[in-house]
């Protein structure tokens, strides 16, 4: 039987660590979650499946494709063994980023959890929501005034 594709989106502060430095790192372990719900989500990741990373705060837009190099596992910045990061490497920016107000302007991805729950900090994307935004980092932005 086939594996079944899963998504995930990241949130990361670009001033914390950017798409840009995951790039020069070619890769790095995600780490520091402290929200059971974004916990969870990270012990579904499996090797292979790719993942959104979305600039919070500055920017709010999704730039970028990784994938997950490595399953969940003991995060090293705690004891506390409620918590676990995993791997990801960078696969390739998107053509044009996505920002937070384009996606949620866009009807078909109302249910997208960063438009429902904006504080959850990793989630699950479902296939038709990935496809729809890698279609919109293909238009080239409109200006905005």
């Amino acid at each position: 039987m086939a594996k079944e594709k899963k998504y995930w989106l990241v949130k990361t502060e670009p001033f914390k660590y950017s798409w840009d430095q995951l790039v020069e790192d070619d890769g790095t372990f995600w780490d520091g979650v402290r929200n059971y719900q974004a916990r969870n989500n990270m012990r579904d990741m499996k090797k292979g499946d790719q993942v959104f990373v979305y600039h919070s705060n500055e920017g709010k837009e999704i730039v970028g494709i990784a994938k997950i190099t490595k399953e969940a596992y003991q995060d090293p910045t705690t004891d506390n063994d409620a918590w676990v990061a995993v791997d990801l490497k960078p696969v390739k920016p998107l053509k044009n980023s996505v920002p937070l107000s384009t996606i949620k302007a866009t009807k078909s991805l109302k249910d997208l959890l960063l438009v429902r729950n904006g504080r959850l900090s990793v989630m699950p994307v479902t296939e038709k929501d990935y496809n729809t935004i890698i279609d919109l980092s293909k238009q080239k932005e409109k200006a905005t005034a």
